[in-house]
């Protein structure tokens, strides 16, 4: 597991079950994730669930393959750990609590790239990357409830 872990809460207008449907419906994600090039189901649990997720995101420089095994705590959240891919370690999850105004939803996640990256520049890239993606997910869910 990395050394690195970084944690990120937003208010969404919704309620954790909406949350929790944005957050399970993985083929969408290339639609509202800016990194996210392709999100695919490979294995499902007998509810339907996705079990494992191949990702690939786009870096610009390089793309990104790994894929991911979640287990789910329904609508509460989500977990996930890495089974494959081109990083060494990636460990996370969702949570959503209601709040007055909806729901907050927090983000935990450490990933661990496999090679060295100066600490401060690490800290900085990974808190920012979480969150425009959890602000990119609040965006998701708030658009989809007024759809």
């Amino acid at each position: 597991m990395s050394d690195y872990s970084q944690t990120y809460s937003t208010v969404v207008v919704a309620s954790p079950e909406d949350c929790f449907a944005v957050l399970t419906d993985f083929e969408a994600y290339p639609d509202w994730s800016s990194p996210i090039a392709e999100s695919r189901v490979l294995e499902r649990y007998p509810d339907g669930l996705a079990r494992r997720v191949a990702m690939a995101l786009d870096m610009k420089i390089k793309t990104v393959r790994y894929t991911l095994e979640y287990t789910y705590d329904r609508p509460r959240g989500a977990r996930w750990r890495l089974v494959d891919g081109d990083v060494k370690d990636v460990q996370g999850s969702y949570s959503f609590e209601p709040a007055a105004s909806g729901t907050t939803a927090t983000c935990t996640q450490s990933i661990d790239v496999g090679f060295w990256i100066p600490g401060f520049l690490r800290s900085v890239f990974e808190k920012k990357a979480l969150q425009d993606s959890v602000e990119e997910f609040r965006k998701a869910v708030e658009s989809r409830g007024r759809a």
